[in-house]
C-alpha cells in the first residue's frame, strides 16, 4: 500500500490505461486528419437493411415476427412540442428509422403515407393527362390500404442527467488528481418514448409501449480539458442524442411487438360505441335504457 491508500497494483493498471488512451489519440491528433472512413463503422442499435420479407445485420435486440400482423403507415404529430426540438439536436424525422425497424421485423408490412406520398400521386396526374407511355401500368386499384397507424412520441430526451464524477471520485479516494479530471467527465443520457398503435377502419387504439434508453458519457479528462487538447470531442462515448432516441424507440417498438402477440381485443357488452356502459338515466344508449328497466 501506499500512502495515499492505493494499492500499488491498481495504480499500475491506470498508468497503463491512461497510456493506451493518450497513445490512440495521438495516432489521430497530428494534422487533425483522423483515420479513413469505415463503411458500416458507425451506426446505431438500428443497424442493417431491409428487402421484402428478409432483413440483413439486423440488431439481437429487435424483436421479430414470423407472421406479419397486417399493413402500417407511421405518422408523426409535426405539430407537437418534441417534435420541433429534435432540431435543436439537429435530427429530423424519427419516421424512417421507425420504417427500418417495422419491417426488419416482419411484423407489419409498411405503406408510405408520407411525403412521397405526393410524388406517388404525381405519377397518377401524369397517368390521367395521357402523357405516361402505354403498358405503364398505373391505373386505379392499385394502392394497398393502411390497416394500422403508429404514432411515435418522445415524451422525454436529456443529456447530461446526472454527473456522477463525485460519486467516482470518492469511491477512489487519493488516487491523484487525474482519477479525478476522468471521474468529472462522467455523465448520464436518458431517453424516454411511446408508440400508440391505432386501427385504421375503427379508430381504436389496439396497443401502446413506452420504452427508454440510458448511456453515459465518458469525456477524457472532464469538462475542463474537453476544448483542449480533445478539442471538445470529448473521450471514450460521446454518444450523439440521436443514438439514445433511438435506442429508446427500439425499446418502444419491442414492447409493442410483444403486446400484440399477446393481443386480446376489448369488447365492450352491446357493442363499440354504442354508448358504453355507463348509463344516464333518460338516455337512449342500451346502458341507459338498462337502468330504466331496473
Amino acid at each position: 500500500m501506499r500512502r495515499d491508500g492505493c494499492p500499488v497494483h491498481w495504480l499500475g493498471r491506470f498508468s497503463i490505461w491512461c497510456a493506451m488512451v493518450i497513445g490512440s489519440a495521438a495516432l489521430i491528433l497530428p494534422g487533425y486528419a483522423g483515420t479513413t472512413p469505415k463503411l458500416g463503422g458507425g451506426g446505431s442499435v438500428a443497424t442493417g437493411s431491409a428487402g421484402g420479407s428478409e432483413a440483413q445485420d439486423v440488431s439481437s435486440q429487435l424483436e421479430k415476427c414470423d407472421e406479419t400482423l397486417g399493413t402500417m403507415a407511421v405518422v408523426e404529430d409535426q405539430t407537437a412540442p418534441w417534435y420541433h426540438q429534435l432540431s435543436q439536436y439537429k435530427l429530423g424525422s424519427t419516421i424512417p428509422v421507425l420504417r427500418i425497424m417495422i419491417q426488419q421485423s416482419n411484423c407489419f408490412v409498411v405503406v408510405e403515407r408520407g411525403r412521397a406520398m405526393q410524388n406517388m400521386m404525381q405519377e397518377r396526374s401524369l397517368t390521367q393527362s395521357g402523357e405516361m407511355r402505354e403498358g405503364s401500368q398505373f391505373q386505379k386499384g392499385q394502392m394497398v390500404a393502411a390497416d394500422y397507424t403508429m404514432s411515435p412520441n418522445i415524451t422525454f430526451s436529456q443529456k447530461g442527467t446526472s454527473g456522477v464524477g463525485g460519486a467516482l471520485g470518492g469511491l477512489f479516494g487519493g488516487a491523484g488528481r487525474v482519477v479525478g479530471m476522468v471521474a468529472g467527465g462522467l455523465k448520464a443520457n436518458e431517453a424516454s418514448t411511446t408508440l400508440l398503435l391505432i386501427d385504421n377502419r375503427s379508430g381504436v387504439q389496439l396497443a401502446a409501449s413506452e420504452g427508454s434508453a440510458k448511456n453515459f458519457d465518458f469525456s477524457l479528462f472532464g469538462g475542463g480539458a474537453g476544448g483542449g487538447m480533445f478539442g471538445g470531442a470529448g473521450g471514450y462515448s460521446n454518444t450523439p442524442e440521436g443514438k439514445i432516441l433511438i435506442a429508446a424507440f427500439m425499446d418502444s417498438y419491442n414492447k409493442l411487438v410483444k403486446a400484440t402477440r399477446n393481443y386480446k381485443a376489448q369488447t365492450v357488452k352491446g357493442g363499440l360505441g354504442t354508448g358504453g356502459r355507463l348509463g344516464v338515466s333518460g338516455g337512449s344508449t342500451p346502458a341507459s335504457k338498462e337502468i330504466q328497466e331496473k
